[in-house]
């Protein structure tokens, strides 16, 4: 199988330092996109290997789950960190534009359609996102097959510490419905339920279906670009990054999300504790 990867890119320091892509310290920027990277080649790479211990060999591992990977990562201008990434030279390519920052989820989509045909996945990740599940084209391609093409499952994103009041926080929580409501009709097949490994689990339409993400195959894909508003850059839904990550995902697929009693099934990791830290503060903790 073949997967093509694109990440929007962006560090430019900023006196307000609102997001993490504008503080003065490029640090931490620099670890979640090195550790998103290595993520992807190690959780996905056909570089895998077991050491027989009595032989004193290492053999290959993983290789049904193995892929041939290619990673673009999109940036604006001079506005980023490549430079001082500690990675191999091989992990990645460089796709240098002069958008708006907040646009270069729209750039990630170009990119996408000019390889429609050559992969089986078509995947966008902000760059300070990271997988740790080995299985999860595994798990994406079993709900495809339960559900339809035009039904997508989106993973939930966390947050994790062991500082705060809460060890783990997933942070994309229901929206009001109105906000959602212009683009999606979430009563259309609202809840889908299947089992796993013995164990029963629930997917629900998802109020909030931004997670920063997506990961289409390429079925999902070609159908995405052919809809009328495909890159037409509407940034109507709560902002142009947002609307650029999930906005269209969300006009064409009927989007799901593993409902909070299984919200671990797919997930996908926030480098930091922005919102997490949250809790205790502008968020309360519920008692039950």
């Amino acid at each position: 199988m073949r997967i093509l990867f694109t990440i929007a890119h962006f560090f430019n320091p900023d006196s307000k330092g609102k997001h993490a892509s504008q503080r003065k310290d490029p640090q931490s920027r620099l670890l979640a996109l090195t550790q998103s990277l290595s993520a992807l080649h190690q959780l996905f790479g056909r570089s895998q290997s077991i050491i027989n211990i009595g032989q004193r060999l290492a053999f290959c591992a993983n290789q049904p789950q193995a892929y041939d990977l290619d990673i673009i990562i999109c940036t604006t201008k001079d506005n980023h960190l490549l430079n001082q990434l500690a990675v191999p030279y091989h992990f990645y390519k460089h796709h240098p534009t002069q958008v708006e920052p907040l646009l270069l989820g729209f750039e990630c989509q170009a990119v996408l359609r000019d390889y429609l045909g050559d992969y089986d996945y078509y995947c966008f990740l902000e760059d300070d996102l990271i997988l740790h599940d080995p299985w999860f084209f595994s798990k994406l391609n079993w709900f495809t097959q339960q559900a339809g093409d035009l039904s997508l499952l989106q993973p939930n994103r966390y947050e994790v510490s062991i500082h705060n009041l809460t060890c783990k926080a997933y942070i994309d929580g229901d929206l009001a419905a109105r906000v959602t409501a212009p683009f999606q009709n979430v009563n259309e097949q609202p809840e889908l339920k299947g089992k796993i490994m013995g164990m029963p689990i629930t997917f629900r339409r998802a109020l909030n279906p931004h997670a920063g993400c997506y990961f289409l195959n390429a079925n999902q894909m070609a159908n995405w670009v052919s809809q009328p508003y495909f890159l037409d850059r509407d940034i109507s839904f709560v902002s142009p990054l947002e609307s650029a990550a999930t906005l269209g995902i969300m006009k064409t697929f009927r989007v799901y999300k593993s409902a909070p009693e299984q919200a671990s099934f797919l997930e996908i990791q926030h480098f930091g504790t922005g919102f997490l830290s949250l809790i205790g503060q502008q968020v309360s903790l519920a008692t039950s």
